[in-house]
């Protein structure tokens, strides 16, 4: 068994700086040990500050010095409050912010996935995650009521930190830029069509809506072609992270023209 050594505590001004401190608005804070560690192996120039609240791996510990970083051991409650009481693991670390990119900049893209009134986190990160491995290029999260960038960071277990993504306030503007800028426009919805077999259009986005609501009649009228899953058996409609990676499922198994 690797060894384990302890962080010694150190009188940091930085640990005394309360969460909402000017100095903090530049960064982000997020926790848990598997995406501690994705960001350590794969983003290691975000880091900012790493916080431990236990006893780790004596490796695990040089790998973390190297960076050169500050690296500070948190009470119990100190992560708690830094972790707004999420399950941190004792793995805390202060990060650059990720902010989203423009409409202008994300549009350059050929395979966008847009979300619509999709704001439960879980859900989003999910999203992304199923988005990164089925070869999506970008997401649009719109008519958004709430989004915390941290807490889809965790829960899409890193791949929001790999995939472009905007907000985009007004769905109508969205649709007009798309369009402009020469995509077709998919929309999932009741009275789709099954896309088995189908071709689509190498240039492409596929808008996805809210559970129990989907997309809005007015806005699936702007769409160029509706999709819609085939169920076996008659029952409710599935969870909209479950449907989004079939859809973007079958239209990367269907051929592009």
């Amino acid at each position: 068994m690797r060894s384990a050594i302890r962080i010694p505590a150190k009188n940091s001004p930085a640990l005394e700086l309360p969460l909402s401190h000017p100095e903090l608005k530049s960064f982000m804070i997020i926790y848990g040990k598997q995406i501690f560690l994705y960001v350590l192996r794969r983003h290691p120039k975000l880091i900012k500050s790493v916080y431990l609240g236990k006893e780790v791996e004596k490796d695990l510990f040089k790998e973390i010095s190297r960076l050169g970083i500050p690296l500070l051991r948190v009470d119990p409650k100190k992560a708690q409050a830094m972790a707004r009481g999420g399950n941190h693991q004792g793995f805390l670390m202060e990060i650059e912010a990720i902010s989203p990119l423009s409409l202008g900049e994300i549009k350059r893209v050929d395979r966008l996935l847009v979300l619509h009134g999709v704001s439960d986190s879980g859900n989003i990160g999910g999203i992304f995650r199923s988005a990164y491995c089925l070869g999506m290029e970008g997401v649009i999260l719109t008519n958004l009521s709430s989004f915390s960038i941290e807490s889809a960071i965790r829960t899409s277990s890193g791949a929001l930190l790999e995939l472009p993504f905007g907000i985009v306030k007004n769905p109508w503007d969205l649709i007009n830029e798309l369009r402009g800028a020469g995509f077709t426009l998919y929309g999932a919805a009741l009275e789709g069509e099954i896309p088995n077999g189908k071709s689509f259009a190498s240039k492409r986005a596929l808008f996805m809506g809210s559970e129990g609501e989907g997309l809005p009649k007015k806005l699936l009228s702007k769409l160029d072609q509706l999709l819609k899953i085939e169920m076996e058996r008659d029952f409710d409609s599935l969870n909209v992270g479950v449907a989004a990676a079939i859809l973007m499922d079958r239209m990367r198994d269907g051929r592009s023209n």
